[in-house]
C-alpha cells in the first residue's frame, strides 16, 4: 500500500463530530453549551428543533393547592404566562425543571429522574392538601392519575403543546451525508418525531443516545449503527452517553 509522502500531506479533516440536537430551541441551546464545555472542538452541536412550544389559555381549576408539580421548564413558563398564583413548593422531575421553578421564585424539589421517580418522591413526602400538575398536552406518563391512585389528590392543567417542526437546511444535509452523526434523544416523543422526520434518502451513520429505556423503545425502529442508554435520565447522563460514543472505535 502506497504511503503519502511528507511533501504531499493528506487533506485536513474536521475532527469535530456533529451532534444533532432536536429538543425545543431553548433546551437545545442549553445542552449545546454543555457539550461545548465538556468536549470542546471534539463535537459540533447543531440546533435542529423538532418541536416548538405553543402556550395555551385553559380555564384555571379552583384552589387552594399545597404544591405544584412540573415535568418541564415549558410548564413553568406556561404557568407564568397565565399569571397563576402558585403555591410556594414545586415538585420537579429533574434539575433543569427545578432550576426554572427556582428562577420563578418557587422552592423547588427535584426528583432527579423520570416521571416514576417524581411520583415516588412525592409519595415519600406527601403534601397536606391537593396538588396541581402543570403540563403539556403530550406527555409520556399520566402523573396526575398515578398520584390520585396513591390517595394524593392531584388535578392536571395543560398549559402548552409542542408543535412538530420538520428538518431543514444543515440538519437535512447532515442526515443525508454518509458520516457519523450523534443524536441525543430526550423523550419518547422526540424519538417518534425523529423517525417521522428522517428523510428517506438518509445515509448518516446515526449514533443515538437515549435518555431512558422508554426513549430507547420509542427509537427502536430508527436505522442506526449504535445506541446507548444514559446511566441516569438527566443532562450529565446524556453527556456521558455522548462521551461513550466518541470513545468508541470507528466503524470499519
Amino acid at each position: 500500500m502506497d504511503m503519502a509522502r511528507q511533501s504531499e500531506p493528506l487533506p485536513a479533516r474536521d475532527p469535530a463530530v456533529p451532534v444533532l440536537l432536536t429538543r425545543p430551541r431553548a433546551q437545545g441551546e442549553a445542552f449545546a453549551r454543555q457539550l461545548s464545555l465538556r468536549f470542546g472542538t471534539r463535537v459540533r452541536p447543531v440546533i435542529a428543533p423538532l418541536m416548538a412550544p405553543e402556550y395555551l389559555s385553559p380555564p384555571i381549576p379552583p384552589g387552594p393547592f399545597a404544591a405544584v408539580v412540573f415535568t418541564s421548564a415549558h410548564g413553568v413558563e406556561g404557568a407564568l404566562r397565565l399569571g397563576l398564583q402558585l403555591p410556594p413548593l414545586a415538585w420537579c422531575v429533574g434539575r433543569s425543571t427545578a432550576a426554572a421553578a427556582t428562577a420563578a421564585g418557587l422552592t423547588a424539589r427535584s426528583a432527579d429522574g423520570i416521571a416514576d421517580d417524581l411520583v415516588a418522591a412525592i409519595e415519600q413526602d406527601p403534601p397536606n392538601g391537593r396538588l396541581i400538575y402543570i403540563r403539556g398536552v403530550d406527555t409520556s406518563g399520566d402523573i396526575a392519575s398515578a398520584l390520585n391512585s396513591k390517595d394524593i389528590p392531584t388535578v392536571s392543567l395543560q398549559v402548552y403543546l409542542q408543535k412538530p417542526v420538520p428538518f431543514s437546511g444543515e440538519s437535512l444535509l447532515l442526515l443525508r451525508k454518509p458520516a457519523p452523526l450523534i443524536v441525543p434523544l430526550f423523550s419518547p416523543r422526540s424519538a417518534r418525531l425523529f423517525r417521522q422526520a428522517l428523510p428517506p434518502d438518509a445515509q448518516a451513520d446515526l449514533q443515538i443516545v437515549a435518555m431512558s429505556e422508554a426513549v430507547a423503545t420509542a427509537a427502536a425502529d430508527i436505522p442506526r449503527t449504535a445506541m446507548v442508554i444514559a446511566r441516569n435520565p438527566d443532562a450529565p447522563g446524556m453527556l456521558e452517553g455522548v462521551e461513550s460514543l466518541l470513545a468508541a472505535p470507528p466503524l470499519p
